[in-house]
């Protein structure tokens, strides 16, 4: 198993970059790679439970994922485990994700998204670009 580490800083409060993090009207804005939407949803990431989304790319194919959001310490934590569906919808590998948020000594927010359990290093280099490309939605959203 092989863990992704991704950090970024914002020049947003804490709170704000927690709210675009666990709440649904906000998640929707950034969530999933640049080019893909989301057509169906269970995005709330602020109560621990059930969730899940499908994306959709331009040509139409869908990508499901879904999961369990395990811990919530507002407004500094949130994790979830996360699991591929395939086409006959069947659930696959379980990982987990953890994002950190904290406030650095200027003022800032820094955001750590680490990504465990992830099966192999191809995988961890496909979640890397999906989440950088999620990542860079979001600090447009938050410049």
């Amino acid at each position: 198993m092989t863990t992704l580490v991704l950090e970024r800083t914002f020049a947003a409060p804490v709170s704000l970059v927690f709210d675009f993090v666990t709440r649904r009207e906000n998640l929707l804005n950034w969530w999933g790679p640049e080019g893909m939407h989301v057509p169906e949803d269970e995005l709330d990431f602020s109560a621990t439970g059930p969730w899940h989304s499908v994306m959709m790319n331009a040509e139409g194919k869908r990508f499901k994922v879904s999961g369990q959001v395990t811990k919530v310490k507002a407004p500094n934590l949130v994790a979830f485990t996360w699991g591929w569906h395939d086409e006959t919808d069947a659930r696959g590998h379980e990982s987990h994700v953890m994002i950190e948020i904290s406030e650095t000594d200027n003022g800032q927010s820094k955001l750590v998204l680490s990504h465990q359990d992830l099966v192999d290093e191809e995988s961890k280099t496909n979640h890397n670009m999906g989440w950088t490309s999620s990542l860079r939605k979001l600090e447009r959203l938050l410049a």
